[in-house]
């Protein structure tokens, strides 16, 4: 039997489609995922189907922030851009999935801004 998809699947589905169609540069994808208790970021070459730099708010350095609040999301992004520089990565394109950009996706988006990647 097969499951049915859910309503966010189908928008995840549809706002990555949308990334690809103008990732004409071939840029890295900086992708987002959300739990109720954690926030994840990862750099992802499409290309060669490879992820380039990742950090949580699973990181040791990171488990005293909490991880499902504005404080977390904002040292994940942090840490995101120091790691995608460590790896020679400036400019990606932004993959918020299913969420909206809002709380703690902004948060981490505006972290990775301030510290140095471009979207």
């Amino acid at each position: 039997m097969r499951h049915p998809e859910t309503n966010a699947q189908r928008r995840a589905r549809r706002v990555r489609a949308r990334l690809a169609r103008y990732n004409k540069a071939g840029l890295p994808r900086l992708s987002i995922h959300r739990t109720n208790n954690q926030i994840y970021a990862q750099i992802i070459d499409d290309a060669q189907g490879i992820t380039l730099a990742a950090a949580s708010s699973l990181d040791a350095s990171l488990r005293s922030k909490g991880g499902a609040n504005i404080a977390a999301a904002t040292a994940v992004g942090a840490m995101i851009a120091e790691r995608a520089k460590t790896a020679k990565v400036s400019k990606v394109m932004f993959d918020r999935g299913a969420f909206l950009y809002h709380g703690r996706v902004k948060a981490l988006a505006e972290a990775a801004r301030t510290g140095g990647l471009e979207f």
